[in-house]
């Protein structure tokens, strides 16, 4: 039975958001709902079967509050409400509001997914925290959001930001300029991070003082690093006496975010990540926390989550074909061995 329930907009600025741009926004909820949504009287009215109806109801109610709140609505943000309805976890969408840092230009920095608020929580509460993700999740973002924020509450003194430099064999020395101009093509999405919350005055002023500070991973070697928060970016590099190296470098008042893409790996001779010996190693260890983010929690435009799926499919049939392989090999000395 088709039924028809009108939802009143009481923020102007809902309609624009909602419908976006061409309609982009209200189709995929009309595609994925099953529903007709009608601008009507400067009301949206929603057509359909009870049930679909009374889903988008819901829908309308928690993306009319996000306006109210004072966010913006897109198509990757409603893409991810609807998964959460359908799933029946709408309700936890309100454990999103939490804002991190203002940025220089107003804009509020919160987790989007709840695998980036699952993040931030394991930052907030352990001293060393593993994010692992692909490309797009906010993983190094975020880190450099609750650095900041970390900072500017005096919870720490510095930041600290480093990364292996895995393709100039963390010999830097052929790359022209002093160290920071060698490490800055490195570490570059951190520097943008930084540069986006911090202003480009404070910026450079906190980076001439060292309250900044960047340096390759192999110049962590030695140091005890006190009243810090530090960065470890592109971690699937480091090899595993790298990481053991960096892990032991935290000292008091302390706290380390290690990030990375587990199989975007660009060590050589096949050589086991750091990153993936030490998520085995202290998976148990009290104070260290693991975020693994999928493609759900990618925050770029919606083709991203397409090929990470893609490329997952890809790879799992790529094992299945070793296994089977491995499994022919096997039968064939069975065999062989009967005779």
């Amino acid at each position: 039975m088709i039924i028809q329930k009108k939802f009143i907009i009481s923020e102007p600025k809902f309609e624009r958001e909602l419908f976006g741009n061409f309609d982009e926004n209200v189709k995929l909820i009309e595609e994925t709902l099953n529903i007709d949504v009608i601008l009507r009287e400067g009301n949206i009215v929603l057509m359909g079967e009870e049930k679909n109806v009374d889903s988008a109801l819901k829908l309308m109610n928690e993306l009319h509050q996000t306006v109210l709140n004072g966010k913006s609505l897109d198509k990757q943000s409603i893409s991810y409400s609807l998964s959460l309805l359908l799933e029946g976890s709408e309700q936890k969408i309100k454990e999103l509001e939490d804002t991190i840092v203002i940025t220089q230009k107003g804009k509020a920095v919160q987790p989007k997914t709840l695998g980036q608020k699952e993040y931030i929580n394991l930052i907030k509460n352990n001293d060393i925290t593993f994010g692992i993700g692909p490309a797009g999740t906010g993983k190094t973002y975020l880190a450099v959001a609750m650095a900041v924020k970390a900072f500017k509450r005096d919870e720490v003194s510095r930041i600290i930001l480093t990364r292996p430099a895995v393709e100039a064999g963390e010999s830097l020395g052929f790359l022209p300029g002093d160290l920071k101009d060698k490490v800055d093509p490195y570490l570059r999405p951190l520097y943008d991070a930084l540069f986006e919350m911090l202003g480009p005055d404070k910026f450079n002023k906190y980076l001439e003082r060292g309250t900044i500070e960047v340096a390759p991973l192999a110049f962590m070697r030695g140091r005890t690093l006190d009243n810090a928060f530090i960065i470890l970016d592109e971690a699937q590099n480091t090899t595993p006496e790298q990481m053991k190296m960096f892990l032991t470098r935290l000292g008091f008042g302390s706290k380390a975010v290690v990030t990375g893409d587990i199989t975007q790996t660009d060590l050589p001779d096949k050589r086991k990540s750091g990153l993936v010996q030490a998520t085995e190693i202290l998976k148990s260890v009290e104070g260290i926390g693991t975020m693994i983010l999928t493609e759900r929690d990618v925050v770029r435009h919606e083709l991203v989550q397409r090929i990470i799926r893609a490329y997952e499919k890809f790879d799992k049939k790529e094992e299945f074909k070793k296994v089977q392989k491995q499994e022919k090999k096997q039968d064939r000395k069975y065999q062989q061995y009967k005779k």
